[in-house]
């Protein structure tokens, strides 16, 4: 397996630049912005439209499932699409697509932080607190941060690295696949009152970041079942 130290540095780069630009959007306050030109006292007049709610949102989650199902089939007996990928690099693909499906929602779970919907000013009780205030309560449910549903997308990062060694163009299009869902997921729930911006964004970049570790952490492995007379191609 090729290892190239120039795309693990464009890796870091990407990972820490688009952290800045993130941490930037929060230090400004740009989500209750957005969310102000999205709703008012009254609420969110999109919550319940068919197209965000019934297409994006419940939509999504199936194109999440039907997703789950091809990364497990290349699993077990390889797509087309995946090129010459050997075994030990599919199953990395799925672990690593199981553990981003598992954390975010982990995450979500613990978090304080309440959904835009839950917020006085949108005509519910809650009051803004900063996803970055652990432990405050803010008077809402919390469980709201990140974001849950932008995950049936981003969980799916992860197959830009097991993809772009044996294939290329399938890693451009299968990444560009994932980050046009997720944009799509996120403007919904964000539309919907469901999530702030930065809770899709942050899901997103927490996902890559996490397919990133969990690529170079598994290279040795991976290169020595790759190079090894002995492996299992799953060819």
């Amino acid at each position: 397996m090729n290892f190239s130290l120039t795309t693990a540095r464009r890796d870091v780069l990407w990972t820490l630049s688009s952290l800045a630009l993130l941490l930037a959007w929060d230090f400004v306050g740009m989500d209750l912005t957005v969310m102000h030109w999205l709703g008012d006292e009254h609420g969110f007049v999109w919550r319940n439209h068919w197209f965000f709610s019934r297409v994006l949102h419940d939509g999504g989650r199936w194109l999440s499932a039907v997703a789950i199902v091809v990364v497990l089939v290349n699993v077990v007996r390889p797509w087309s699409f995946a090129g010459d990928m050997k075994l030990p690099t599919r199953l990395w693909w799925f672990s690593a697509m199981v553990i981003c499906l598992v954390l975010i929602p982990t995450l979500k779970q613990r978090s304080a932080t309440s959904c835009p919907w839950d917020l006085a000013e949108f005509g519910s009780s809650a009051r803004y607190v900063s996803h970055w205030a652990f432990g405050v309560d803010d008077g809402g449910g919390g469980r709201c941060f990140p974001s849950g549903h932008a995950s049936a997308a981003f969980s799916f990062l992860c197959g830009w690295f097991a993809l772009r060694a044996a294939t290329p163009i399938a890693a451009r299009r299968w990444v560009a696949g994932v980050w046009v869902c997720g944009i799509l997921f996120g403007i919904a729930q964000s539309v919907r009152g469901a999530h702030y911006p930065s809770h899709t964004l942050w899901t997103a970049w927490i996902c890559w970041t996490t397919s990133v570790v969990l690529w170079y952490s598994a290279r040795p492995w991976l290169a020595l079942r790759i190079a090894s007379p002995g492996a299992v191609s799953g060819r």
